[in-house]
Formats: structure tokens, C-alpha cells, sequence
């Protein structure tokens, strides 16, 4: 054996299996609980203004956290990490499930974040280091990608039919199956090539910096949806979030051991893919908000209903990122798949802002969500595969970590400027359109609702046309090798 063919685990698409089971339940975490909440509020007694703490909790967390769960995963070793962050996972999963008041459900919800920010970049690291062919590595990245686009959207079904049919509990409960079946697989099944760990020490005003700044951005968006953007303490704390990641990237430029080394990020395209992926969720992130509402207050779809309602996009989105990403990913420079997809799914929320008050789902919501899902999963999986790919293995946790982190902050700021804009064009709409007749008000109030998500959902086009046009102009011209993930090959003696 040479060093230049790298050993293949035998084992290793059974090993995605229990990696991707590991990703769908942090990805669906981020949404299975929401339809739950009423029914949690109902059972706890908590007010509005702690309802929305219960998400809160767990995408600071998570948000703040990933760099250094990242960085971790390098150093401790990504099997161990993964391990460790799916028994935490379920174990704050199944505290959660059986709270018995508001700050212990807040508080389990807040550990699945901590856990959550081991877990998922040790699962994409993992999945870097363990497929290292072309072809192969851009099947497990296309099905990775998938599952990482679609997470959403079956965590909304999911959520609804265990909510339905079980309690609101089992949204929590769910998660200690998940992790038990994973941890099962991480223990007889996935073998990490050893070797090429970052030992340095960790950076600790890096992590400090770090961890705050990321936790500000998304408490400060967060808190914009609820309380304006004008209020003083949503001005104050995005300021300190500019603020201090401004100084993170001060100190990780001058620091021996960076907790983010800024050559992970400097890559023109491997920058441009985070990018484009924080941009793209902004997008996905505004439609799921504006679809649910829609689906459930106009249109008076049950919970499971609703869920069921966004599986088109789900189907989309598989056929997107295996059958066309996956296949075409080696062959094709990544901005041709990257920028084609994202402008698809900014024509996909083009065709959803035809919605009305009595629209037909089969010709607006069907094509719309369908088209969404191609796109999205079209453009995610070289997108993922372009973030982790050309840099050193002892790197592979911290890039990975910047995958999910441009997730998790485009979701939180899809959420908040979008809802922002929807509901400032809901109060024009009845402003503009005021009635006379008290018997006319509930019409016109759903009306605007409409209204509000129509533009809305244009602004998540053109944020979504934007992300197309930067993947456009700064993704690299050259095709993905399938490996390309430096010192790869040096391991492939040691595996054997």
C-alpha cells in the first residue's frame, strides 16, 4: 500500500447511517418542540414571555457553543466527542421530558444546546475523516446534506403527530431512542482513523470571545422578533455581539493556538460557502415560519397536517442533494450546482408569495415547496462538502463547527427579520384597509396575515437571490477532487 490510497473502512456506510441518525435528531430539535408549546405552557403554567425560552435556551446553547465543541471534537477525538454529545443529548432530552416546572424544562433545553454544539460538528468531522474517495464522499455528503436541509421541516412533522397522538412530552423523549440507537452504532460500528488530533491547548479568550459573541447574535435577533428592534436591550446586546467577534478575530490572528484558525476561513470558497449557507437559511428558515403559521391559522391544518403538508419539500430535497448533487459533484465545478440550486429555490418562494386566503395547495404550496426542497438540496451538499473539504484532518471539528454556525445564525436571523418585516406589512395592510363592520374585522385580519407572509417570503427570495449571486462570484472555479482534505492520505498507513 502506498500512501497515496487511502485505507477505506469497510464499515463506513453503515457508520453514515448511525452519523446521519445522530445529525436528524439536533437538526429536528430545532423544531419538533414549537408545535409542542402550546401544549407544554397548558401542562407548566409558564407565561408567553417564557415560552419563548424554551427555543431560546437551546439555540444559545448550541449557537455559542459549536466553535469549541468543534475544536474539542479535534483534540479529544471526534468517536469519543460523538459519543459523549448523544449521551448528554438524551440525557437532557429525557430531564426535559419529565420537567415538572418552567425552569427545568429551560434548563434541559439548554443542556440538549451544550450537548447539541459537541455532537453535531464531531458527526460532520467524522463523516470528513471516514470517506475520503470521490464519488463515495459525495454520496455521504449528499445524503448528510439532505438530512441537514430537511431536518426542519420532519421535526415539524414529527413534532405534530407525536403532540396529536402521544403528549407534548415524547418531542423530548424521541431523542433518548435516537441517541441510544446511535450510540449503539458509534460504539460496535464507526472506527475513526486515528492520528492527526489538534493537542494544542485550547484557546481560552478565543472560546470566551467566541461563545459570547455567537450567544449575542442569536439572543439579540431572538429578542428583536419579540421586543423590536428599537428597544434598548436588543440594540445593546447585538452592539456587544459586532463587538466582541470583532475581538475574537483580533486575538485569533495574534494567538500561537487559535481556537478558529483564520485560514479555515480565509479560503475564498470555503468562505463563500458559509456564507452562502448562513444566507440560504435565512431564507428556509423565514419560509418554515411564515408556511406554519399559514398552514395551521389560515388554512386550519391540524398539526400532523401541517407536517405532512411540508413532505414535498423533504422529497425535493432528497432527490436534490443525492441524485443531482452527489452525482454531479465531482464532475462539475460546485458554483454551477451551488448558484443554479439557490437561484431555484429563490424562483420556489417567488411562485409561495401567490398565496391568498383561499389558495389551492396543489397549485401554489405543492410546486412551490417542491422546488424549494430540489434547490435547497441541490446547493447544500457542495456546499457542505466545499466547507470541510482542503483543510488539515487536525482542523476538521472546527470547520465543521462553522458549517452548523452559519446555520444556526442565519436561523435565527431568518426568523427575526423576517417575522419583523411580515408583521410591520400585516399592520400597514389593516391600516390601510380599515372597516367599519366589527363583522368584517376577522376577514381582514386574516387578510393581512397573508399579506405580511407574502412579503416576507419575497424578501427571503431576494435574500435567496443574493445567495445565489455570491456563490456565482466567489466560489472557486475548480471541482471538488473528493478528497480534499490535507494529510488525508498520511493517515491511510496508520488506519491499516
Amino acid at each position: 500500500m502506498t500512501s497515496q490510497t487511502p485505507v477505506l473502512d469497510p464499515k463506513r456506510w453503515t457508520a453514515l447511517a448511525f452519523i446521519a441518525l445522530a445529525q436528524l435528531m439536533v437538526v429536528l430539535d430545532g423544531t419538533v418542540v414549537n408545535i409542542a408549546l402550546p401544549h407544554a405552557q397548558e401542562a407548566l403554567g409558564f407565561s408567553d414571555a417564557n415560552r419563548q425560552w424554551i427555543i431560546t435556551a437551546y439555540a444559545l446553547a448550541f449557537g455559542g457553543l459549536l466553535l469549541l465543541g468543534g475544536r474539542i471534537s479535534d483534540m479529544w477525538g471526534r468517536r469519543r466527542t460523538f459519543i459523549v454529545g448523544l449521551i448528554g443529548f438524551a440525557l437532557a432530552s429525557a430531564v426535559g421530558g419529565a420537567a415538572v416546572s418552567t425552569g427545568m424544562l429551560i434548563g434541559a433545553r439548554a443542556l440538549q444546546g451544550v450537548f447539541g454544539a459537541l455532537l453535531a460538528p464531531a458527526a460532520l468531522s467524522l463523516l470528513t475523516v471516514m470517506f475520503a474517495e470521490g464519488k463515495e464522499r459525495a454520496k455521504a455528503f449528499g445524503i448528510y446534506g439532505a438530512i441537514s436541509g430537511a431536518g426542519a421541516a420532519v421535526g415539524l412533522l414529527l413534532g405534530g403527530a407525536l403532540t396529536e397522538y402521544l403528549n407534548w412530552r415524547w418531542t423530548l423523549y424521541v431523542n433518548v431512542i435516537f441517541a441510544i440507537i446511535a450510540v449503539l452504532g458509534a460504539v460496535f460500528v464507526i472506527r475513526e482513523p486515528p492520528g492527526h488530533r489538534n493537542t494544542n491547548p485550547i484557546d481560552i479568550p478565543g472560546v470566551l470571545l467566541a461563545s459570547s459573541g455567537l450567544a449575542a447574535v442569536v439572543y439579540g435577533f431572538g429578542r428583536a422578533a419579540t421586543d423590536g428592534w428599537l428597544d434598548p436591550l436588543t440594540l445593546g446586546v447585538l452592539i456587544a455581539s459586532v463587538v466582541l467577534l470583532a475581538l475574537f478575530v483580533l486575538v485569533e490572528s495574534k494567538v500561537a493556538y487559535p481556537l478558529l484558525p483564520l485560514r479555515v476561513i480565509r479560503d475564498r470558497s470555503r468562505g463563500g460557502a458559509y456564507l452562502t449557507l448562513g444566507l440560504a437559511v435565512i431564507g428556509m428558515f423565514g419560509m418554515f415560519l411564515f408556511m406554519t403559521f399559514f398552514l395551521q391559522d389560515v388554512r386550519h391544518y391540524s398539526p400532523v397536517v401541517a407536517g405532512v403538508a411540508f413532505l414535498p419539500m423533504v422529497v425535493g430535497m432528497m432527490i436534490g442533494a443525492t441524485q443531482i448533487g452527489a452525482r454531479l459533484v465531482t464532475r462539475v465545478r460546485p458554483r454551477l450546482l451551488m448558484g443554479p440550486g439557490l437561484l431555484a429555490a429563490c424562483i420556489a418562494l417567488v411562485i409561495l408569495t401567490n398565496i391568498s386566503v383561499d389558495s389551492s395547495y396543489s397549485m401554489v404550496l405543492l410546486p412551490g415547496l417542491f422546488l424549494m426542497g430540489l434547490g435547497m438540496g441541490t446547493a447544500f451538499m457542495p456546499a457542505i462538502s466545499l466547507a470541510t473539504s482542503g483543510v488539515e484532518v487536525a482542523d476538521a471539528g472546527v470547520a465543521s463547527a462553522m458549517v452548523n454556525t452559519s446555520q444556526q445564525i442565519g436561523g435565527a436571523i431568518g426568523t427575526a427579520l423576517l417575522n419583523t418585516i411580515a408583521t410591520s406589512a400585516t399592520a400597514a395592510y389593516i391600516t390601510a384597509h380599515a372597516v367599519s363592520s366589527p363583522d368584517a374585522m376577522p376577514a381582514l385580519k386574516l387578510e393581512a396575515m397573508v399579506h405580511g407572509f407574502s412579503v416576507g417570503i419575497w424578501w427571503a427570495a431576494a435574500i435567496l437571490g443574493l445567495s445565489s449571486l455570491l456563490a456565482f462570484i466567489l466560489i472557486d472555479s475548480k471541482k471538488l477532487d473528493g478528497v480534499g482534505i490535507e494529510g488525508l492520505d498520511e493517515a491511510a498507513p496508520a488506519l491499516a
